[in-house]
């Protein structure tokens, strides 16, 4: 199955940016994760942001590890959507049950992931129903 990527673009922003963004659609496959890294790194060359590839890409790694891992069955989404001074990343599996920070012991292989994302993002959360993750990262002024 091909993900599906649909681009929306607004052109009313502040600062003669438009509100711009995609979105894609996929059944849960771990070579999704290096796919979905490689769609954002090519929507950040696109956007002149790849000051933030590093962090995004692992951003959103571990947002869509994390989706795959307890979709149960459900498609996986990931949307991405740029404003004039931030950029907001959310990932969507279907589980009613909302992604919570873990403390992982030193001998654990998984668990460290949110605590990743909280720590590069300028801020993250759940939907309601727990069905989505987001997180958003700040856009760097531009220097002249």
């Amino acid at each position: 199955m091909t993900p599906t990527t649909a681009l929306a673009s607004v052109a009313s922003a502040p600062d003669h940016i438009a509100a711009s963004g995609f979105e894609v659609d996929f059944l849960p496959a771990e070579s999704r994760v290096g796919q979905m890294r490689r769609i954002t790194a090519a929507h950040l060359r696109h956007w002149h942001l790849t000051v933030l590839t590093d962090d995004v890409e692992l951003v959103v790694s571990e947002l869509v590890t994390n989706a795959i891992q307890h979709a149960e069955g459900n498609s996986v989404g990931l949307r991405m959507r740029r404003a004039a001074h931030e950029l907001r990343i959310e990932v969507t599996d279907g589980s009613p049950t909302p992604a919570r920070l873990r403390c992982a012991g030193e001998a654990d292989e998984s668990g460290r992931g949110l605590l990743l994302v909280a720590a590069i993002a300028k801020e993250w959360g759940t939907s309601p129903d727990g069905t989505m993750t987001w997180c958003s990262l700040a856009i760097p002024e531009r220097r002249s």
